[in-house]
């Protein structure tokens, strides 16, 4: 009998231990590499409902649900900052300005017993610059009527107002005036009745458009 070659004698060596470790690692990695890209799609997937203006709210009016749109967003983390269809109480008023389209954070509403601005309207004297509108910033300004027909050198009466609605004002013959409701600060609101009461002569001044 011949004996056997050293060729039919060489056996494969066992796959060491290691390299299968390191080929499970290598398929745990892919797996978890998947798993991540599909969680960061799903959650940018996800929206919630939150609430966008439908017209120009200002600051001081109250806001029900006809000024609102719900909108389906995807907010990830920042959901929680908007206002929403769960979190709308009624009562609530906009403590700012709030442009029409844009979302609605939850501190731009609030509660009416806390805030510290009212509404008020005022006869502009002269015809209003095309500036002036609804959520523009403006200043008011009086001149103080020293007898019939003649009046002092104008003042600024109140410094930041926002404008609310503006209107033709046929009360005041022969003028291009303008009624326009004003939210201001509280505080101003008994130097502006009495310089409307004692016959003032008052002034509409833009000092910027609605800030975004």
């Amino acid at each position: 009998m011949e004996p056997m070659s050293d060729h039919t004698a060489a056996r494969p060596r066992p796959r060491a231990f290691w390299a299968d470790i390191r080929f499970l690692l290598g398929i745990a990695l892919i797996i978890a590499s998947v798993a991540g890209v599909w969680l960061v799609v799903s959650a940018a997937r996800q929206t919630a409902p939150v609430f966008a203006a439908a017209r120009t709210i200002v600051a001081g009016e109250a806001v029900g649900a006809d000024d609102l749109t719900v909108v389906d967003v995807a907010l990830g983390q920042v959901e929680g900052a908007y206002a929403s269809p769960a979190s709308l109480t009624p009562g609530s008023v906009a403590t700012r300005t709030i442009p029409e389209g844009q979302l609605v954070a939850k501190d731009a509403i609030g509660d009416a017993a806390g805030l510290r601005t009212t509404t008020v309207v005022v006869h502009s004297a002269t015809e209003l610059p095309a500036a002036v509108g609804p959520g523009s910033t403006v200043e008011v300004w009086a001149a103080p009527q020293l007898e019939r027909g003649q009046y002092d050198k104008p003042r600024i009466l109140v410094a930041s107002a926002t404008v609310v609605s503006v209107t033709a004002d046929d009360t005041m013959i022969g003028s291009a005036g303008s009624a326009v409701e004003l939210v201001i600060e509280r505080a101003e609101v008994a130097d502006t009745l009495a310089a409307i009461s004692g016959g003032a002569s008052l002034s509409i001044v833009p000092t910027s458009a609605v800030q975004p």
